[in-house]
This record gives C-alpha cells, structure tokens and sequence, in this order.
C-alpha cells in the first residue's frame, strides 16, 4: 500500500514538473518566440531545476514541440465542442471555421502555431501535428459533407490541405488587421462554393 502511494506521489511530482515546463514554455515562447527564449529562463519559470527540464524532454526543441502540440490539441477541442455529429455538415463547416478564428485570437497562439512551428519544426513535423488535431476536425467535417452530398465530392486529401491553408491564412491576416467580420464572409462564400448547388 506504502509503495502504491509512493509511486503515485512520484507520478504527480513528475506530472507536475512536466506541467509547470509546458507552461513556462508556452508563456515564455509565445512572449518572445523560440529563438529568443534560452533554457536558462525556462527552468527559471518553471520553476525546475535543469536536470529535471532535460528528464522530461530531450532539449528546448522537443518542449517546443511538446507546447505546440498541446495549443494544437486545444483548438481542436473547441472546434469539437462546437460541431457536434448530428449538426448539418455545411453548418458544422460554417461553424468549425468561424470557431477556428475564435480559437486562434488567443493571444500568440497564432504566431506560435502558424509561423513559429513550421519555422522550428519544419514543414512534415508542423503538418503531422495539424493531421492529429485542427485538420483532423476539417477533414472529418469534409467528409461527413461529402458523404451526406451537400458538398461536392472532390480528391479529400487535395480539399482539406488546401481549405486548411486557407483558414491558416485567414487567422494569420486577422490577427494582423484584417476585420473579423471581412475573414467570416469569404469562409462562408468558400464552404458555400463547395456545395452541390453550387457545382
């Protein structure tokens, strides 16, 4: 029982080591950006010593990854709480796009998630991350649409790379000025274009 108690007390020191790394990592990422941000203050911010940065992730590179991952993860679960299965699939495009902006506004999340990770990562790395998360919530919407027939039925790889570009670009062109309402309409006129009535 003694040593059952023990080896949870390890893992919630370990999970919480973990945690405060992740969050330092994001708070101080998401300040400065990658390049600027040494493990020094890491470990300063979290809170850790060095040796325990090092235990739980092989360098700075892999807590980047690590915190980019998880703001990935995030706004696809917004995207999810917002497009529920029995929604109808052109609403629940409309809906998982205009969700997606929302998601993006959080402060630095979208230099983060969009310049900083393809820049840091590469592309195949950044791309993997997008499938697991965001892209996976935009093809599965595609697909639902496509097998419902209210969109036309175009190559689904080739559709959600190309959608999901330009939902990238859309985030990217509010948070530098854009207005919200001007990225909304050209959403809806592009899921719009999709549909049958509109092949």
């Amino acid at each position: 029982m003694q040593r059952n108690e023990s080896r949870r007390s390890n893992k919630d020191r370990s999970d919480a080591t973990r945690g405060a790394l992740m969050a330092a990592g994001r708070t101080l990422f998401i300040a400065r950006g990658y390049a600027e941000v040494g493990t020094p203050e890491l470990v300063a911010e979290a809170g850790v010593t060095r040796g325990a940065l090092y235990h739980h992730f092989a360098d700075k590179k892999a807590l980047f990854a690590a915190v980019v991952e998880a703001e990935a993860a995030a706004v696809a679960a917004e995207i999810d709480a917002a497009t529920p299965a029995q929604m109808e699939p052109v609403a629940a495009l409309v809906a998982g796009g205009k969700v997606y902006l929302d998601a993006m506004q959080t402060p630095g999340r979208t230099r983060l998630l969009l310049l900083e990770a393809p820049a840091v990562l590469g592309y195949a790395e950044t791309r993997a991350i997008d499938e697991r998360h965001a892209d996976r919530t935009l093809r599965e919407g595609l697909e639902a649409a496509i097998a419902a027939g209210a969109i036309r039925a175009l190559p689904l790889d080739a559709l959600t790379q190309i959608l999901s570009a330009a939902f990238d670009r859309a985030a990217i062109a509010v948070s530098a000025g854009v207005a919200r309402e001007d990225a909304e309409a050209v959403i809806l006129a592009v899921v719009e274009g999709l549909t049958a009535r509109g092949a």
